[in-house]
């Protein structure tokens, strides 16, 4: 597991603010509420990270689920997230034995470096997702619009701040992963600073594989853009 999600975990809000996720999650909502849920919904999140879309998705449903594969970033969720429940737990794997009106993975679903990793992702979601209901799946890019890029950003909590850079590499062509490097430059209240660089590897998939698999766990999906040019994929759960 990552420095970000394991040791640094509780530098996250600072890298990665909860307002930040405010406009983001408000379309995600509308998306899935709009899909034709049920009256007072449930929803799982598979891949919750520190819980910022979770801390806006909640107060459109009535019961709220988070799971994350890390300790760590599960605390920071619950903090900020303290009435919805949290398991730890791989997406690929994990069974919760019961069924939600909503399924939502954000770019977690990065992380899933083969078609494998996907498929099996794709596959717990379709377990946990009640037949006619819908699935949200957030990932960053899909093949046909990688593009390489550059940002930075961080804030300043009490008493200490946090600054990162996020470099994003183009793969090779046709390549099912790309890399990015991440750089943490870490002030504490004393002045102390230190840095940490690591490097994430992420999967990288046509969409016409996300289409497929989709449809081999048993969705109906269809893409959706977004305000920052990515395809989203929103899949009703088919009945058996």
């Amino acid at each position: 597991m990552s420095k970000l999600y394991n040791e640094l975990a509780v530098w996250w809000p600072l890298l990665s603010p909860v307002e930040e996720y405010a406009e983001e999650a408000a379309f995600f909502a509308q998306l899935l509420l709009q899909a034709g849920l049920l009256p007072a919904p449930t929803l799982l999140e598979l891949g919750c990270g520190g819980g910022s879309n979770a801390y806006y998705l909640k107060q459109h449903f009535a019961h709220v689920t988070l799971t994350d594969l890390s300790p760590a970033m599960l605390a920071v969720s619950r903090a900020l997230n303290p009435t919805c429940d949290h398991h730890e737990g791989d997406m690929r794997t994990l069974r919760l034995g019961r069924t939600f009106d909503a399924v939502f993975v954000h770019d977690a679903i990065e992380y899933m470096t083969t078609v494998d990793d996907l498929r099996a992702a794709l596959v717990t979601a379709s377990i946990h997702c009640k037949p006619g209901g819908w699935a949200l799946f957030v990932p960053d890019y899909v093949q046909e619009t990688f593009e390489p890029e550059t940002e930075h950003g961080g804030g300043d909590g009490e008493g200490r701040s946090m600054r990162y850079l996020e470099w994003t590499h183009a793969p090779a062509q046709d390549a099912t992963q790309y890399t990015t490097d991440y750089v943490y430059v870490m002030r504490e209240s004393d002045g102390a600073v230190r840095v940490e660089h690591e490097q994430h590897l992420c999967g990288l998939f046509a969409r016409g594989t996300w289409l497929q698999l989709l449809r081999d766990a048993g969705f109906a999906p269809e893409i959706v853009h977004d305000a920052y040019e990515r395809e989203l994929f929103l899949a009703r759960r088919v009945a058996a």
